[in-house]
């Protein structure tokens, strides 16, 4: 088993006797379904539908507190706390940046379980995490019998297994939760009530309107430069995101993609060759006839 301290990780804090109902007008997930030891991935909208930022959320136990804890981008921290600050109102809430981290941990069960731990939940692949100060990773990675790497080697994990980072595979404010595959990794729960950009993600899902996704590609050599173009032949189909050990993660229009490969088109980065790792994910299934 392995684990790492992941230094672009924040966390937050909401707490108060209004906070569960707070979070759950605001947010992706069902907040309701929350309890202490269960994690759950969501993010905040725009009130068009677009994701300011994304982020994994856990309840405190009593015994610490009590209150919600969000593992967010640390770039995004305060501007998150902000935006729930605005939004407070009069609800009972308070709001805080703590000075926590995120230890990831993969490749194997822990030893024990500690406190403030939780399975990843948008893939099981991708293990468990545990919201700690830095100055622990080394303790808490002996505590659970796993091996302190460097976060690199979490970053390769996490792009093999073609989960989008924010930032990095898509543009904060910029894209939609479909997009980012947000409604595949259990990122949206469709049935709660009403939060911020809900009509326009609810319309997407509805619809199938989503025509821009994350997918994982093959690099073929090198790796483009994050950010470049990808060209079936001559014509822009997506961007290169992030990319380790020959794999990648890319954001593309999957009906480009889908008529370059009916085509026999080849895909490039900056020149260089690439494939898509799971082509039948870019087909758009037909719409069944309504009886």
């Amino acid at each position: 088993m392995k684990s790492a301290f992941l230094p672009d990780r924040g966390v937050i804090k909401v707490a108060g006797e209004d906070a569960r109902n707070f979070l759950n007008g605001l947010v992706t997930t069902d907040v309701d379904r929350l309890k202490p030891g269960l994690g759950r991935f969501g993010a905040l909208l725009t009130p068009q539908g677009k994701i300011i930022v994304d982020f994994l959320i856990i309840e405190v136990p009593a015994g610490h507190g009590g209150g919600f804890l969000i593992d967010c981008p640390k770039a995004l921290a305060d501007n998150l706390a902000t935006k729930l600050k605005f939004y407070k109102l009069r609800a009972k809430v308070t709001v805080e940046n703590l000075d926590l981290g995120v230890l990831a941990a993969w490749d194997g069960q822990p030893a024990t379980q500690p406190d403030l731990a939780f399975a990843d939940p948008r893939q099981d692949g991708l293990g468990f995490r545990i919201l700690i100060p830095e100055d622990l990773k080394q303790k808490l990675s002996d505590l659970i019998g796993a091996e302190l790497v460097d976060a690199s080697e979490y970053e390769a994990h996490r792009i093999a297994l073609g989960v989008p980072r924010g930032g990095l595979d898509f543009t904060y404010s910029d894209a939609f939760p479909h997009e980012t595959n947000m409604d595949r990794l259990a990122g949206v729960d469709f049935d709660k009530g009403c939060y911020v950009g809900q009509e326009v993600v609810s319309r997407m899902q509805h619809r199938g309107t989503a025509r821009t996704r994350s997918v994982k590609v093959l690099l073929d050599g090198p790796s483009p430069e994050a950010g470049a173009t990808i060209l079936a032949g001559d014509k822009p189909v997506g961007t290169i995101g992030s990319t380790s050990g020959g794999k990648g993660i890319a954001l593309v229009r999957i009906d480009r993609v889908a008529d370059a490969l009916d085509a026999g088109q080849p895909l490039t980065a900056g020149g260089l060759a690439l494939k898509l790792a799971e082509p039948e994910v870019v087909r758009i299934p037909a719409k069944q006839p309504t009886a």
